[in-house]
């Protein structure tokens, strides 16, 4: 039963900023007592890797760039949706919804207050605290970790797109030991254009002691070992939280050097502007970023691509992507796009009484693209592209379709048997082989695939959604807004979620 002295209140409505505490160390140490309040902190000023110095820092964020990290890390699900894209709403929902149904935000007044800083944290809101079971905390706490560790990595210290080791690493070497059963590896993996290292990657999340990072620090050293002629970081993420206290982070590395990683320099960005690892920042002149772009988002197009007309919609936001420049996380509030709002002001004042088709014609000569967007059903949650990234990824996806069929494994006919009495570690094990066969015949398709997927993004700019989705009719465009929703943009990816439903604190 939950405390008397706890409130019955609806959700707090605010904006939805926050800061996380973080201190960076050099390996696994004793949790800190209290020092997320006590400690004072350095700014924060934006990174494109590690901060020079270790220490406690309290960046600040927002709600939808956490969402952004908890619909995008992890293993890709979507090699199993092929032939079922409807199944891509579930597992958006079961990414998203831990995360509303736990956590809440409380205002915090540190002893140490830093210039900037929101005074809004995270916590475990009564329900986690008071009613929750010991297995269901422990997936909260997995999904808390691995949002989380996402966040850090690429929105706070612009890593570029993770990967699950799983399915293979910088080289050859780590898949082969993830194959043995008794050897534990980190979880994700990815490339750090502006610090030219690996990392390595491993997340623990919940009420994360001394012997969770431990074990954490074991795995990192396993798969630095078998990397060990690479220059590469290790890095461990844990999101460590308790009811009525603070969610913080502790994030352990490590730098070993090494030859050169085999990834070869992206185009140069501003170095005036965050996220280098952004792939989105790259798509004009890298084929291989698009490739990654389209990938990283399939989960989102398999969700717009199955989604009913009737739920669909497009956001006027402006073509300039340069507009959305922005100097930490990926997303770009869509309240601070001075031009987006400048320009949706102007093209509200032109739909006065005209026709959709026209205003959709007239709002791109004034500089609006569309991006087209649907409501994650069972979440307040918008999920959202541009049509030339949609055009990107059906265009990959058609692509996978064929691979698929035609590879021993993966191919429906190579399935095992329903009836056949298998355990569920082999079940599984089945079920990754199929996911890594079909992995590398991606990786061997991707020469012929970037002229392809290049084409249909370039080609898109001036297709009708109608053309793109195959319907007859035009999603509504909605110029008026919706006063009720937080959006965020990048280059290419849109976000929003209900200012009304946000975390609540304990009143």
């Amino acid at each position: 039963m939950i405390d008397a002295d706890v409130p019955d209140a609806p959700p707090l409505t605010y904006a939805d900023s926050f800061d996380v505490p973080v201190p960076f160390r050099s390996g696994p140490a004793k949790k800190p007592r209290r020092q997320w309040r006590t400690a004072k902190h350095r700014e924060w000023t934006g990174s494109d890797g590690f901060p020079e110095a270790d220490g406690w820092y309290a960046p600040t964020t927002t709600w939808r760039e956490i969402i952004k990290a908890a619909t995008e890390v992890g293993r890709d699900v979507t090699p199993h949706l092929q032939n079922q894209p409807r199944y891509a709403h579930g597992e958006l929902v079961a990414r998203v919804s831990p995360l509303y149904a736990y956590l809440g935000a409380h205002p915090v007044t540190p002893r140490h207050p830093v210039d900037g800083a929101k005074g809004r944290r995270l916590t475990w809101n009564p329900v986690y605290a008071h009613g929750t079971e010991r297995s269901a905390k422990v997936a909260a706490g997995y999904r808390l970790g691995m949002t989380m560790t996402e966040w850090a990595c690429r929105s706070l210290l612009g890593l570029g797109q993770t990967e699950h080791l799983e399915l293979g690493g910088p080289i050859p070497a780590l898949l082969d030991t993830f194959k043995d059963p008794k050897k534990k590896l980190p979880d994700l993996w990815g490339h750090h254009e502006a610090e030219k290292l690996y990392w390595l990657i491993e997340a623990k999340g919940g009420d994360v002691g001394l012997k969770k990072l431990r074990e954490g620090w074991e795995q990192l050293a396993a798969g630095s070992k078998i990397l060990g002629a690479y220059a590469h970081r290790t890095v461990l993420v844990g999101a460590s939280v308790r009811p009525d206290d603070d969610l913080f982070l502790t994030i352990d590395h490590g730098r070993h050097p090494g030859q050169p990683p085999l990834i070869p320099a992206a185009s140069s960005t501003d170095d005036k502007t965050a996220g280098s690892g952004s792939l989105e920042d790259r798509l004009g002149d890298n084929d291989d970023a698009l490739i990654g772009a389209a990938r990283a988002q399939m989960l989102t197009y398999l969700a717009l691509r199955s989604a009913p007309a009737s739920q669909l919609r497009t956001v006027p936001v402006a073509a300039d992507r340069a507009s959305r420049r922005r100097r930490s996380g990926l997303t770009t509030p869509l309240e601070d796009d001075d031009l987006t709002r400048s320009l949706r002001a102007d093209a509200r004042g032109a739909a006065d009484g005209a026709e959709q088709h026209s205003v959709r014609a007239e709002i791109r000569l004034m500089g609006l693209d569309d991006f087209l967007s649907c409501r994650i059903p069972g979440t307040e949650v918008h999920l959202g592209m541009s049509r030339k990234l949609f055009a990107a990824c059906e265009r990959l996806h058609e692509e996978d379709l064929a691979i698929a069929r035609r590879t021993p494994g993966p191919r429906a006919e190579d399935q095992p048997p329903a009836d056949l009495e298998l355990s569920d570690e082999a079940r599984e094990e089945q079920r990754l082989t199929r996911r890594r066969i079909f992995r590398e015949q991606q990786e061997e398709a991707r020469p012929r695939l970037r002229p392809l997927i290049r084409g249909a993004y370039d080609e898109a700019e001036a297709s009708e959604w109608s053309s793109l989705l195959h319907r007859p009719q035009e999603p509504k465009l909605d110029l008026q807004g919706d006063e009720s929703l937080l959006e965020a943009a990048t280059p290419e990816t849109y976000v929003a979620v209900s200012r009304y439903d946000l975390p609540a604190s304990r009143a």
